[in-house]
């Protein structure tokens, strides 16, 4: 419902149909937010035709997309945010007819990757030049989970919109849409949902908010999160299946691959990793077509991510024992 307003409210105000989003994007399943979500094609399969006006350009997913430094990195990145004024706009779509890029700081289905900080600004750039709106979905990355507010945060960048859902309610069925007064000049009657404003939901959020603020547990995502992520950071390395460790606060994904060379996706072998952790008792999520998606509580303490890196290692371990021999250690892929 967050992102569905977000879309209206950006055709509204802009006066423009089109929008941007990117590939390896969740957005949601209803039939707008659905549109510009591309992580996997049972999302989409037997719902076309689809609402028209939507362009998927690619996300820069730096393990995948660049070898080497950090500078390599940063101009793989800043090439995927310039391919859209550079080529789109110069070929198939005029920007003055774009009302909107929706983007995700870190993308949540499509693998837990992380946008760099020159991406995200370069596509501010690119939306203050045209006259669109930024719109930042940070349904699953919001609400302290990176140890900031919204990830967006950490890149500097403002966006015109913010979609914001799941952990900002602790759980209850709440969806925010946030934006500056001057944008959201709709008329009253343009847009409504059945449920929204539910008083019992917004006082959950209140609290949320309460919580995550007083208990500062946004500085604890940060910590226990850079505790985990450095404890995990010779996996690449240790692990003939672990392709890459990437993260920010407590949203961290573990890649998990056939051959540290190609790259291939191994999801049958990250299936049994997070079946094998349940039966001890630790509970993984898989995103993207073969990541390991760690999300602790924001009041996780060390030692309770310490007990479950290490059954997540030791998974990992018996999953490589009986898999096919892979592509050996190899040099550790940062995002």
């Amino acid at each position: 419902e967050a992102v569905e307003a977000a879309l209206k409210l950006a055709r509204y105000h802009t006066k423009r149909q089109n929008v941007i989003a990117f590939f390896g994007a969740f957005h949601g399943r209803t039939m707008g937010a659905l549109s510009l979500t591309a992580s996997k094609p049972q999302q989409r399969r037997r719902f076309a035709p689809l609402m028209p006006g939507v362009t998927h350009v690619c996300y820069p997913d730096v393990y995948r997309g660049c070898e080497g430094g950090a500078q390599d990195a940063e101009a793989f990145a800043l090439g995927c945010a310039r391919f859209i004024e550079d080529k789109l706009f110069k070929t198939t779509l005029p920007p003055e007819e774009v009302a909107a890029i929706f983007v995700e700081p870190v993308q949540g289905e499509g693998g837990y990757v992380i946008a760099p900080n020159a991406f995200m600004q370069e596509l501010r750039r690119i939306c203050d030049r045209h006259g669109i709106l930024l719109v930042a979905d940070e349904v699953q990355s919001g609400a302290g989970r990176t140890g900031k507010w919204w990830a967006i945060e950490h890149t500097s960048v403002e966006p015109d919109i913010v979609c914001m859902a799941k952990g900002i309610a602790s759980g209850m069925p709440l969806g925010i849409t946030m934006s500056r007064a001057d944008i959201m000049d709709w008329v009253p009657g343009s847009h409504a949902s059945t449920f929204g404003g539910n008083p019992v939901c917004i006082a959950a959020a209140l609290a949320t908010l309460d919580v995550i603020e007083n208990e500062s547990l946004m500085r604890n995502a940060t910590e226990v999160g850079n505790h985990m992520l450095k404890r995990m950071a010779d996996w690449p390395v240790k692990h003939k299946l672990v392709g890459d460790v990437r993260g920010r606060g407590l949203m961290i994904g573990v890649e998990i691959v056939k051959d540290k060379q190609t790259k291939e996706y191994a999801a049958a072998q990250r299936d049994r990793i997070i079946e094998l952790a349940f039966e001890r008792g630790i509970l993984f999520l898989g995103c993207g077509p073969s990541t390991v998606r760690i999300a602790p509580p924001l009041v996780v303490g060390k030692e309770e991510a310490d007990a479950a890196i290490e059954v997540l290692d030791e998974c990992i371990s018996i999953v490589e024992e009986r898999s096919p021999k892979s592509a050996g250690p190899g040099k550790p892929q940062g995002a």
